[in-house]
């Protein structure tokens, strides 16, 4: 993954660098931390960014480089003068800059209200342009938007490939930083068994009650565990996953066959009261398509697992 542009920030710039602020029209202020000095960004080009969002008061609501997925859209008209679509046009491909949108005039100026619960004046991007598809003046729509489609269809390509190449090294680097014994199994799926459990396995017709918690190789933004899914209410609290309604954590049931082909196997090494770190190479997770909504593809994941019961049918 990409280093943090607060990072690159601090170390280009110098630790108070990044206050020094410029003013832009709407109340908007910025600054750029790298300019590429090439065309900037104009309505309708399309644009593919990473980018950090957080709060006036420095935390972080959400980051692409913590799914490893930017975002691509199209850049519209500007609605008021210091909008989303006005201040992009003040960058172009290779710029990262950091402005803060003024919420207060995005609410009057766009009928918009401001983020539930927040009282905050701005709203913080750090934003990396990774890529921009320019939108020639004479160009129809429809030709345009296909060659838009080809054009980020390659990208997309390149990114899985490199996603592919840079996988065992993700996986290493877990292993070296969490200083884990790890053994490896014939199918790739490296473990570390903390606690057997009980001299019982589970069969196909069992019902295993499971604690879990999945989560990337690589850490959030913000230092914490980068858990994209959990029954463990702790471990969704320290990871930041933000409560769903009538969640209710606790041990889930599972059977043989119905989970990811290393979370099954791993399984199987547990017996009741059995505890165990997986380490799952994606060709026994998601593969090459991953999971739609938040596991790209070629991503190996991490499961730390408790075997709480196993029951007969």
């Amino acid at each position: 993954m990409k280093k943090s542009l607060v990072i690159l920030c601090a170390a280009a710039l110098g630790l108070g660098a990044c206050n020094n602020y410029k003013d832009a029209p709407g109340g908007t202020k910025y600054i750029i931390h790298k300019s590429e000095d090439k065309e900037k960004i104009k309505p309708g080009d399309i644009v593919k960014l990473n980018f950090i969002r957080k709060s006036e008061k420095d935390s972080i609501m959400n980051s692409t480089y913590d799914v490893e997925q930017p975002q691509i859209f199209p850049v519209g008209e500007k609605m008021y003068a210091g909008d989303m679509n006005d201040i992009l046009t003040m960058f172009g491909e290779g710029d990262s800059a950091t402005f803060k949108l003024n919420l207060d005039t995005m609410a009057t100026r766009s009928g918009q209200p401001k983020p539930p619960g927040t009282k905050d004046t701005y709203m913080l991007f750090t934003v990396k342009v990774e890529k921009v598809l320019p939108k020639p003046k004479a160009e129809p729509d429809s030709v345009f938007l296909k060659k838009a489609q080809e054009f980020f269809e390659k990208d997309y390509q390149a990114s899985v490939a490199q996603r592919k190449s840079s996988e065992e090294s993700k996986i290493k680097k877990y292993i070296a930083d969490n200083n884990l014994k790890v053994k490896t199994t014939a199918s790739g799926l490296q473990y570390v068994i903390t606690a057997p459990g009980d001299a019982q396995r589970a069969q196909p017709a069992d019902t295993m009650m499971i604690n879990y918690t999945g989560k990337f190789t690589h850490k959030r933004t913000d230092g914490k565990l980068n858990v994209f899914d959990t029954s463990v209410k702790a471990d969704a609290e320290a990871g930041g996953k933000p409560s769903v309604p009538g969640m209710e954590y606790g041990p889930r049931p599972f059977q043989l066959g119905n989970a990811i082909p290393g979370f099954d196997e791993g399984l199987k090494m547990l017996g009741k009261g059995g505890k165990a770190t997986f380490i799952i190479p994606s060709r026994l997770a998601y593969g090459e398509a991953g999971m739609q909504g938040g596991i790209p593809p070629y991503t190996p994941l991490v499961f730390e697992v408790e075997m709480v019961d196993i029951k007969k049918p």
